[in-house]
């Protein structure tokens, strides 16, 4: 078995399932510790602050961890923006504190007319106002980001719009397509690779969902470990003509290469 220097881990799924306790989870994030191997959560929630993660697992699901180990896309979303022009730092953003803080945190100052980007991320609170700054700054010129691609969220109601969905509206209204940022995009995975500082044959992303996880793994070239605790069964992932690098039940199966 290879041994990774380090990993990038999926939230819910593969730590928990909703309110649900992983134990095998838990096991495994100790075992990354005691060996002093990195990792990273990395989730497509854009409406949380690490801080807000790390109280959830500890809380919740007696894992202990700390801000370092947690890279949301409102975090990615901001790098990435930072990274493309150091003159432009006007923002319209919709979507929850936990974006605007990140976005913030990077130098950028929020402007509803001709802003230079326009993000769109999940926002409990969108109206129809905020639908109409978009559009037009959209039209005016302003780069078009989304967050991620996730059209619903699972709670205990059922399946509800996520962002995907209302960053679709945006598209629709303004007949253009937004640079997406989450999984199973390429650039979340790039800038938690280089939160890590290691080379991308060095990691393993791990996850439960072949549609997201495993093919942000795939899309960025790295290995994968699906585990079957969450959305993905193995009916599914037969189907598919690029398979998972490693497949488990539980991560309690998984060895870290020198266990």
């Amino acid at each position: 078995m290879k041994s990774y220097k380090g990993y990038l881990i999926d939230l819910d799924g593969t730590m928990y399932r909703g309110k649900e306790k992983i134990p095998a989870a838990k096991r495994f994030i100790e075992r990354l510790q005691e060996k002093n191997i990195p990792f990273l959560f990395v989730t497509n929630n854009s409406t949380q602050e690490p801080q807000a993660v790390v109280n959830n697992l500890a809380h919740n699901f007696d894992i202990h961890v700390t801000t370092d180990n947690v890279y949301t896309t409102a975090l990615a979303t901001a790098d990435y923006l930072a990274s493309l022009d150091k003159t432009k730092r006007s923002v319209y953003a919709i979507g929850e504190f936990g974006l605007k803080k990140a976005l913030f945190d990077n130098g950028f100052y929020f402007a509803e007319k001709k802003p230079d980007y326009v993000v769109v991320g999940l926002d409990y609170d969108v109206t129809y106002h905020k639908f109409e700054l978009a559009t037009l700054a959209i039209k005016e010129g302003a780069k078009f980001i989304g967050t991620n691609a996730d059209t619903n969220l699972p709670n205990e109601r059922g399946l509800v719009p996520g962002a995907g969905s209302i960053i679709a509206l945006v598209e629709c209204a303004t007949q253009q397509k937004a640079t997406y940022i989450g999984k199973p995009e390429s650039i979340i995975m790039k800038k938690a690779l280089n939160k890590l500082g290691l080379e991308k044959g060095d990691v393993i992303m791990v996850g439960d969902n072949y549609m997201t996880d495993i093919a942000a793994g795939i899309n960025f070239g790295i290995d994968t470990l699906l585990v079957y605790t969450g959305v993905s069964t193995p009916e599914q992932v037969k189907e598919k003509e690029t398979k998972p690098t490693h497949v488990v039940d539980s991560l309690d199966e998984w060895t870290l290469g020198n266990d």
